[in-house]
C-alpha cells in the first residue's frame, strides 16, 4: 500500500519543518528518527519534495518540472544512499558519491539533497568520510539521515545534524487514519499490538502477518505445554527470524509489565493474557529481563549481519524460553 503525503500525526512537526524552510534557517542536517511504522520515510519524503520544488507552498507543487522529475523517479539533485541489494552495511564507495555530489553544482539551481537510510547502517569507514561534508556542506545543501536506532550511529554523525525524534502515535492522534485502512473494529487492536506505529499496525494486521502470529502463538503456546524447543524451531524455519524475534521481544516486555504491575492494561497484546499468565507463575521477572536482554541483541547482531546462522539463533532463544518456562 502506497501512502504518501504528510500523515495527520505529523502535521505539528511538518508546520515547524516549513516554518524552518521559510525563514532560511533549515539545518544543512537533519537526523530524522523512530521506530519503523512510525511513518518518519513519509515525513522525510514530503520534505525532499517541496525542497526540490521551484514554487512549492505548504507542500511541494506538484506541477513544476522539478516535481515531474521527481515523480517520475529521477532527479538530478537528490542522491539516496541505502545498503545495497542484499547487503546490511552502507561502505565507504556510496559515501566518497556523496562527497562528488556535494562539491557540484545543484542543476536545477536550487538545493542538492542526500538521503541516506538507514544511517545505522553506515559502517564506521563510511560514517568517518561522511564527516566533511556534514561539516562544509556548501550552500542549498540539505541532508536527510532516517534512522530506526540512532544511537547507532556515531556520535560524530549525530553531533553534526539536528535531531527531529519521531515518537510513537496516541491512538487519539491516528484513530480517523487507522480506521480508514483497517475498519473501526480492528483499529485499536492493532494500534495496540504494534506498540503505537500506525504503519507497522497496518502491516501488522495483513493476512500474512496475522498468520505468522497465530503460528508463534502456536509455537509459544506448546513450549508452556513442554514441548521440545528445537522441534517448535524447526516449524517456523521457514519465517523471518528478524519479525519472529521482534514479536519476541514485545511479549517479553508485555510478561514484564504484567509481572511487575498485575495489571492487564499495560499489554500491547491483551489477546495473549492466559499464555502471559501462566508464563509469569513460571519464571521471575529478572529472568524475562535477561531473556529480553538476549533477544535484542540477537536481533541487533542479526541486522548488522554479525550471526551467519539465523535458525541457530532461534533454536538457542526458545530453548532459554522452554527453560524458564519450565523452571
Amino acid at each position: 500500500m502506497a501512502i504518501t503525503g504528510v500523515l495527520p500525526w505529523h502535521q505539528a512537526t511538518w508546520q515547524q519543518l516549513v516554518r524552518l524552510a521559510n525563514s532560511g534557517r533549515m539545518p544543512h542536517a537533519l537526523l530524522i528518527s523512530g521506530a519503523h511504522g512510525v511513518g518518519k520515510q513519509q515525513l522525510a519524503e514530503a520534505l525532499i519534495a517541496r525542497t526540490l520544488c521551484a514554487q512549492p507552498g505548504e507542500q511541494a507543487c506538484g506541477q513544476c518540472h522539478s516535481c515531474a522529475m521527481l515523480a517520475s523517479g529521477y532527479h538530478p539533485d537528490l542522491l539516496r544512499v541505502s545498503p545495497e541489494e542484499g547487503k546490511r552495511q552502507i561502505r565507504i564507495d556510496p559515501v566518497r558519491e556523496v562527497n562528488r555530489f556535494v562539491s557540484q553544482t545543484a542543476q536545477q539551481g536550487g538545493y542538492r539533497v542526500i538521503v541516506i537510510s538507514p544511517a545505522e547502517a553506515m559502517n564506521i569507514a563510511a560514517a568517518n568520510a561522511l564527516l566533511k561534508s556534514l561539516e562544509e556542506p556548501g550552500d542549498k545543501t540539505l541532508f536527510i539521515l532516517l534512522s530506526d536506532v540512532p544511537s547507532r550511529t556515531l556520535p560524530t554523525i549525530r553531533s553534526r545534524c539536528q535531531q527531529w525524534p519521531l515518537a510513537s502515535v496516541p491512538f487519539d492522534d491516528c484513530k480517523g487514519w487507522l480506521t480508514q485502512q483497517l475498519g473501526g473494529d480492528e483499529a485499536h487492536f492493532w494500534w495496540q499490538v504494534s506498540g503505537g506505529l500506525p504503519l507497522l499496525a497496518v502491516e501488522l494486521a495483513a493476512p500474512d502477518e496475522r498468520a505468522l502470529r497465530h503460528q508463534i502463538h502456536d509455537c509459544f503456546e506448546q513450549l508452556v505445554r513442554g514441548a521440545e524447543p528445537v522441534s517448535e524451531a524447526a516449524r517456523l524455519d521457514r519465517q523471518a527470524i528478524d519479525a519472529i524475534l521482534w514479536y519476541g521481544i514485545a511479549w517479553l516486555e508485555d510478561l514484564i509489565r504484567l509481572g511487575l504491575s498485575g495489571e492487564q492494561s499495560v499489554l500491547h497484546n491483551p489477546d495473549l493474557t492466559p499464555l502471559y499468565r501462566q508464563a509469569v507463575k513460571n519464571g521471575r521477572v529478572q529472568d524475562w529481563f535477561r531473556l529480553l536482554d538476549y533477544a535484542r541483541e540477537q536481533r541487533r547482531l542479526l541486522a548488522v549481519g554479525a550471526n551467519p546462522n539465523p535458525q541457530l539463533v532461534l533454536e538457542a532463544w526458545l530453548v532459554r524460553w522452554s527453560a524458564l518456562l519450565r523452571s
